[in-house]
């Protein structure tokens, strides 16, 4: 359905009641795939079938998306699942008590492996087994020579999930590898200058450093938790108490979008408006792969999805508390009451309501906490 025909009143539920809008409401994102139920809720009009200006802003980096949102200069954002954490316990002094309003998604992130990495490796099955990369691992180890894997943001699913998948091995990744910050979009460069041996980001990063021949896709992230739960719509500090209306009319043209994502009949819509958007450069079979749940032309067990995952989870987010309790990123003195605080299920009930949205079906558990690999 060609976005100048939607009609956000029809297929996609009844908007939330229009007002004039105070301000314009400040919206940050990452150049990722899974931000585009924000690029499709302004393309679409949805943003303003609920009587909101909103101005998106593409930031370079998931630091700078904490930063605007701590101290002001965005009113919300789409952030990492567990940033909301981290800004509570004030992590790297920056610290902020946001407020989750939605999840944006689920699955959708990549570990991709350079072509010499992958050759060490060598053949090997999809999803890539942790003890095949394990053997690599402690081999180059020990040579003096680790491999070195980017992963987007400290506090991020990346991290959490890839440290679990490592540790699964019985690796541990602050000894036994090097784990590097690359924001998104440079990690394929990164890996065709030889700085990095893989890494772990979110679509279509993977897919094009696949298209550039650069690397191979191991695994998804979904491989690891299926159905993850992924980033999130996150209200600045006291934004959701001061101004709850646009927090709920915000969710809802949210909502929506995701709605239409999972359509089917929407996906070469959807990858228009992100080619033009945000990938100009890229092309449509790359960015289309996460929408079509493939990766390198094969279809993921758990490939990125939306609409099912937008209801916000205590306790989903409770295990990426665990994991950054487990890797010293967090105190356990650190109240877990405080910690998971943000996650709000009152402004996506409301929102919901709204749209008659009903409420999403339980989703896969977290993987089993491992014991400790440190020596």
């Amino acid at each position: 359905m060609p976005s100048d025909t939607v009609d956000p009143e029809a297929p996609l539920g009844r908007p939330a009641r229009r007002r004039p809008a105070l301000r314009t409401l400040r919206l940050g994102f990452v150049q990722l795939t899974d931000a585009a139920p924000l690029l499709v809720a302004e393309e679409l009009g949805l943003f303003d079938a609920v009587g909101l200006r909103v101005a998106l802003s593409a930031e370079g980096a998931w630091a700078a998306i904490r930063d605007k949102l701590a101290f002001g200069a965005l009113d919300a954002a789409q952030l990492l699942g567990p940033m909301p954490i981290a800004l509570a316990a004030g992590l790297d002094g920056v610290g902020a008590q946001v407020t989750v309003g939605a999840g944006l998604g689920a699955n959708g992130n990549t570990l991709t492996l350079s072509r010499p990495l992958a050759a060490e490796i060598g053949r090997f099955p999809r999803p890539l087994p942790a003890q095949a990369f394990a053997a690599v691992a402690r081999r180059r180890a020990s040579q003096g020579r680790p491999v070195t894997l980017a992963i987007v943001f400290p506090y991020s699913s990346h991290n959490y999930l890839l440290r679990w998948w490592l540790a699964s091995a019985g690796l541990d990744p602050d000894r036994d590898l090097r784990l590097v910050v690359v924001p998104p979009p440079l990690c394929a460069q990164r890996l065709a200058d030889g700085a990095i041996d893989g890494f772990c980001a979110g679509e279509p990063w993977g897919s094009h450093a696949v298209e550039l021949g650069l690397g191979t896709i191991a695994l998804s992230s979904g491989d690891i938790w299926p159905n993850h739960p992924e980033k999130v719509l996150a209200f600045a500090a006291g934004y959701a108490l001061q101004d709850p209306e646009s927090a709920i009319a915000c969710t809802a043209a949210v909502i929506a979008a995701t709605r239409w994502l999972d359509e089917p009949e929407n996906r070469a819509e959807a990858v228009h408006i992100l080619q033009r958007r945000l990938f100009p450069a890229l092309g449509a079979a790359e960015i289309a792969a996460a929408f079509e749940g493939t990766a390198e032309g094969m279809l993921q067990a758990a490939p990125l999805y939306f609409r099912t995952a937008t209801l916000p989870r205590r306790d989903q987010a409770a295990w990426w508390l665990r994991q950054m309790r487990r890797w010293g990123h967090v105190p356990d003195s650190f109240a877990e009451a405080t910690a998971l605080a943000p996650w709000r299920q009152d402004i996506w009930r409301a929102a919901a309501a709204r749209l008659r949205e009903v409420e999403p079906p339980t989703p896969s558990p977290p993987p089993a906490d491992l014991p400790e690999t440190r020596r």
